[in-house]
This record gives structure tokens, sequence and C-alpha cells, in this order.
């Protein structure tokens, strides 16, 4: 009995090294947006030499010998333990090798179709996004049009290469001047720091904020003076809207002052952001949503950049060839079971989106037809239990997927949300919360703005019972001031 169970343990820990990883690789591609899959894909089609790009022209001679794969671990040894891995592409000529001798020339495939075949799968892995010009790269190209000397070249490109994502150059001159490698003053140094910050973007190679805003003050620019004294002497009093303060100790005429602000609030305090990797996101929908001549909303994946992937016929034959080499066919039976579960993790992660989607838009018709207004309290849950999979599952599908609708581009993540119950006892939105907060406020007196408890009112008025603290937390969330610093003091 007690052996007995001792096998029904090991039979159950077997078949769970080798479920847990096929489950873990699942939700990885599940999880990934349009990119990173792509990303994954090539990097898969790198790593593992059985897995190959499918023609569309082989649907019409492909064999039954491309899917016959094993789905269970073969018995004579472990697929799963990967301890042989050092094989890798090192084996790879002995698999030709073994190709040459159970495999006559009629079977074998020809030269330009094995050329073509890499030739796919080159082009596949190539097909991605070309890396973003970097603010370096930018830099150097402009300083083609500056007349400097060789000397003079070397220590501007030498202070570019010490700019952070922003633009700013962090280090001072002096500890610059000593890590420098070629001969040079503190005075050459500051001549190449002077060439470097007429370049483009405006501000760029600034030491701090204040010079960062002064450098992007043009000659051609109305009221400069203003300018430099609101940078140099009132940043914080333009932050808390305290013009009032500022034309006492400036002298300055209000309504100057307030044009000369609103051509501040222009300036850019990261002038090098733009060039950053992080900063620049592509965007790629997962999901199209598209409305049909019946009225009726079609939902299909943008998955059309996809390439299609199949394991690779003649390593499927020689794993099961019986004269094969045995640690090659171990290594293939290896490879083949990993390409087949990314294949099956891919479309199970099709047919998840889908269904996530279908009902997510099932929910929210009304946001399509009307507007973001006429969005509806969902949760996760409410999806996973329609679909019949766990909230996790759909909280990963719908992670950093977006879905092109014919109001926009949205993350999947903003179809959900939960709400409050109005005076009546309707479930409102967070979401209509907040656009009635941008319309209070967008029609509010500027010279008299609605400070938190005006608008605890105004929404109470609405049939929207919510507390101060709330209007609070989604006014700052949306990034409006406070109404003291709303207050337009014009005259």
């Amino acid at each position: 009995m007690h052996q007995n169970l001792s096998l029904g343990q090991r039979q159950t820990q077997n078949l769970s090294l080798i479920i847990a990883p096929r489950m873990i690789q699942s939700m990885e591609i599940l999880q990934l947006p349009a990119l990173a899959l792509q990303e994954r894909i090539e990097q898969e089609l790198q790593e593992n030499p059985v897995l190959e790009l499918r023609d569309p022209a082989d649907d019409f001679e492909a064999s039954d010998d491309s899917l016959r794969v094993e789905k269970e671990p073969d018995p004579d040894g472990p697929l799963v333990h990967d301890a042989d891995n050092e094989l890798d592409f090192t084996r790879l000529d002995a698999i030709n090798q073994d190709w040459d001798q159970h495999f006559n020339e009629d079977q074998r495939p020809s030269r330009s179709a094995l050329d073509e075949e890499g030739d796919r799968k080159h082009d596949a892995m190539q097909n991605m996004p070309s890396r973003p010009q970097s603010l370096q790269d930018y830099l150097t190209e402009q300083l083609a049009f500056l007349e400097l000397s060789p000397e003079q070249f070397d220590r501007v490109t030498y202070l570019i290469s010490h700019l952070n994502d922003s633009g700013y150059l962090d280090e001072s001159l002096p500890a610059l001047l000593k890590a420098y490698d070629r001969p040079s003053t503190l005075d050459e140094l500051e001549d190449a720091l002077a060439e470097l910050q007429k370049l483009d973007p405006l501000g760029v190679g600034a030491r701090d904020t204040k010079e960062c805003l002064l450098l992007q003050i043009t000659p051609e620019m109305p009221h400069r003076d203003i300018l430099r004294r609101l940078i140099l002497n009132h940043l914080e009093d333009i932050q808390h809207n305290r013009l009032p303060i500022i034309q006492r100790r400036t002298g300055f005429d209000l309504n100057a002052i307030r044009e000369a602000i609103e051509i501040l609030k222009r300036f850019n305090l990261r002038p090098g952001s733009q060039f950053h990797s992080e900063q620049t996101h592509f965007i790629i929908p997962d999901i199209i949503v598209e409305r049909n001549d019946k009225d009726e909303y079609e939902i299909r994946l943008a998955d059309d950049w996809t390439p299609t992937l199949n394991i690779n016929t003649r390593y499927s034959r020689l794993a099961r060839e019986r004269g094969a080499d045995p640690k090659t066919k171990d290594y293939l039976k290896r490879k083949i079971l990993a390409a087949q579960w990314l294949i099956e993790a891919i479309e199970q992660r099709r047919n998840t989106l889908l269904k996530v989607t279908k009902a997510i838009i099932a929910h929210q018709r009304a946001f399509l037809d009307q507007g973001p207004e006429a969005i509806e309290p969902l949760k996760m849950q409410q999806i996973a239990d329609q679909v019949g999979v766990h909230v996790t599952t759909v909280s990963r599908a719908v992670d950093d997927k977006w879905v092109q609708t014919p109001r926009g581009v949205f993350p999947l993540k903003r179809f959900f949300g939960g709400g409050v119950q109005s005076a009546s006892g309707e479930e409102i939105a967070w979401e209509k919360i907040k656009l009635k907060l941008l319309e209070l406020i967008g029609n509010e007196d500027k010279s008299n703005p609605l400070s938190d408890e005006d608008l605890v009112t105004k929404f109470n008025e609405a049939g929207y019972p919510i507390a101060r603290r709330t209007v609070t937390k989604y006014r700052k969330m949306l990034k409006i001031p406070s109404s003291r610093q709303r207050k337009d003091w014009g005259s």
C-alpha cells in the first residue's frame, strides 16, 4: 500500500514536471503584447533549430509528418530535463550527418529549398522596428554644420556622451575635465559646452532646470526680459499661480506676465526625452473592433504580421528514425516538444484574447456607440465568469493590450472599473465621474474657480453622492491644479 502510494506520488510529481513549464509558458505568452510577442518569436527562431516559418505555399504540400509530434514525454528518456543543452547548435553538424545516412537524395530537400527556408526565417527576424535614433546620434550629426577644429569636435562629442536621458549634463565640468584623456583646459571645455548648447533641441546641455529654460529663449521671442526674470526668480510663484506677487516684485504689466507664462509653458524641461528609447512607445493594437453593415461589432486579432510557426519536417522525421544517434534523437525530441508548446501557447493566447475581448465589448457596447461617457462599471471577475477562466487569466489577457475601435485606440484595461451608486440606485462608473469632473471644471468661472467642496456640492446636485477626498483624488489623478492655482488673474 505504501509502495503504491509512493509510486502514485512519483507519477504525479513527474507529470507536474511536464505540466508546470507548459503552463508557465502559456501564461507568459498570454501576457505579451504584440511587439513583445514578435520579439519572443524572433528569439525562439534563433534558439530552436527545429522551429521554422510556415510558407503559405506549404499548406498545399504539407504532409502529416509535420504534425506528428509526440505530445507525451518519451518513456525512454525525460524530455523536460535539459542537462544536455550543450548539444544545441554544435549538434547540428552531427544531425546533418545522420540525415545523410538515413535518407537518400530523393528524400533530401534541395539546397535552394533550404536556402529559401533560411531566407524566410531571416526576413521574419529582421522585420522588427529599427532602433530609434538616440539623442547622442542626433547631436553628433549636427556638429558637421559647425566650424570646429578636430580638438573642439572631440571635446563636444565627449560632452555629448555624458548627457543623461533628459539632455542634461549631470557632472560638473571640472570633474569631466579630470576624466578627459586628452590635453584640455577648463575654458576650452566651457567653450565646447557653449557649442553643444547651440544644438537642437533647445535646452540640451543644460546643467540645471533654470539653465535649460534660459537656453530656450530665442532672439525673436516676445517678452524675453520678462521670461528671464521669471525663470531666474519666480518659478515657484508661477507654480502656485501667485501672479500678483510677481507683478508687485517685478513691476511688469500683469497681462505681459500672463503672456510670458504662456510662452514658458511651451518650453521643454526634458529636451532629450523624445530620443530616449523608453520614451519611444510604439502602440500596436492586438485587437481590431469594426462596425459592419448590420450595425454589429466584429472583433478580430491584429496578427497579420505574426509569422506562422511550424516544426521542421526533416528534423521531425529524424527524431523518429530508429537508426539515428540516440543523443541526437533526444536533443531533437526536446527541441520539438519546446517548439510544439510554443505554437500551442500562441494559439491559446489568440483564442483567449478573442473570447475575453468579445465579452468585454458585449458589456461595453454603449461605450463604442456613444463614447467614453457611456462606459459601464465592469469587473474582471464578471468577464472571467462569463468566459469560464480564472480572473488572473483575464488580467494577463488584457495586460498591456490595446484595442483599435471606431472611437479610437484604447488599452483593454480602460474598459474595466468600479463605480458609485447614484441617488436613483444606478451604478455609475468612475470613468463617468472623471468626465463629469472635467466638465464641471471646464465650465467654471476662471476668475472664481470651484473648490473641491464646491465640486462635491455640484456632484451631489447631479445625483452623484461622492466624498471630498474622492474629488481631490480624481482631480490630482487628472493633473488638474487646485482652485487657487486655476484662478485667472487677468483684468
